[in-house]
């Protein structure tokens, strides 16, 4: 019974034993667990008194622990507030005041755990990527995922209705090689394609003035002058950018293109990972929310993407645990884009030949 899980697991001295226990209802260790009380709990006593009110069906009164179990109930099983209320004997509005209160704590107080790379973690990424893949210079994998709506909170508004005829939202995310979240943002409905997306988005606005990746490097190895700019990876949905490099898409590669392919498509795993667990881990995220709100809707993706980069930085195992598949958007087509810029054409040439030099020394 979820009831007696939830006011038994969560207090230490009732439970603190059994560990398993815990984490199979919570999805993550009782450190980290202990980590974000410790993160919020200024707000959860200072700023709302009434939260210290809420009550059990049995009239026990809700601590602190106690009100970030019910939220993280709310995130990891995407049950509706009134399935959620109806296990504790409390009232849906409770169940939703909880998670708001927990949702708005994370966003001021986690915020240091989602953040773009300083200059000493970003050379700890471009390493990762070069010796995993190959890939020099490169700072993350770009991707987007669809987030599906109910219809019924979206009436009479065709914008979003994606390519599937679902309502959805899009989030797009920029991760790291251990599959952490470093730019994330959401709220544009699943009409929108990954290249309109991206040009409306202030990542992009950044990169394209010189605010991110504008580090250059030379190639070991390579005739002088061969430099190439730092850079994302991203699919065929994306435009060929020079701080954004995309395979290649014509027909009857040469043997380096083919290799320069293999790699990149290798690398960009991390973030399907990362969206693939992170819609498996917050089922909140996966399948029709109950009664989603638009304006909300942001905020429940980027605190699941907060909590998941907790979990990293703090080595929770749990989050180590691999989803079924890879694929995010099962049943979405892959998008195609024609832009190309011609400077980064010459880039990903100059990447190409230096990926199919190492050839044998890439690990399989």
């Amino acid at each position: 019974c979820i009831i007696v899980t939830l006011q038994s697991v969560v207090y230490t001295g009732h439970y603190s034993k059994d560990c398993q226990n815990f984490e199979s209802v919570f999805k993550m260790s009782r450190k980290t667990f202990d980590y974000i009380c410790t993160l919020i709990t200024g707000d959860f006593s200072r700023k709302t008194q009434g939260f210290r009110n809420f009550r059990f069906g049995d009239k026990t009164i809700l601590a602190l622990e106690d009100q970030v179990a019910v939220a993280l109930l709310r995130l990891t099983t995407g049950e509706s507030l009134l399935s959620i209320g109806n296990r504790f004997g409390m009232n849906h509005s409770a169940i939703s005041n909880i998670t708001w209160k927990f949702i708005e704590s994370l966003e001021d107080h986690a915020i240091s755990h989602l953040k773009w790379p300083d200059p000493e973690e970003m050379a700890t990424i471009k390493a990762k990527f070069e010796k995993l893949q190959g890939l020099p210079n490169c700072c993350g994998a770009i991707d987007t995922t669809h987030i599906l709506m109910c219809s019924s909170a979206q009436p009479n508004s065709n914008v979003w209705l994606d390519c599937e005829n679902k309502n959805s939202m899009v989030l797009q995310a920029v991760v790291d090689p251990d599959m952490r979240f470093r730019d994330v943002v959401s709220g544009w409905p699943g009409s929108m394609d990954d290249s309109c997306i991206l040009r409306t988005s202030g990542f992009y606005k950044l990169c394209e003035k010189g605010g991110r990746l504008d580090g250059q490097m030379e190639l070991p190895g390579e005739p002088a002058g061969s430099v190439v700019r730092e850079y994302i990876i991203g699919d065929t949905g994306y435009p060929l950018l020079p701080w954004l490099m995309t395979p290649y898409q014509e027909r009857d590669l040469s043997p380096a293109k083919a290799a320069f392919n293999k790699q990149h498509a290798a690398a960009r795993m991390v973030v399907q990972g990362a969206m693939a667990r992170l819609k498996e881990r917050w089922q909140v995220l996966k399948g029709e929310l109950w009664r989603p709100d638009k304006h909300r809707l942001p905020r429940i993706i980027y605190a699941c993407c907060l909590l998941t980069n907790i979990m990293i930085d703090l080595g929770d195992t749990h989050r180590e645990r691999a989803p079924a598949s890879h694929d995010h958007d099962d049943g979405y087509y892959q998008q195609f884009s024609n832009v190309a810029d011609d400077g980064a054409v010459a880039q990903r040439d100059v990447l190409c030949q230096f990926v199919s030099r190492l050839g044998s020394k890439l690990p399989e």
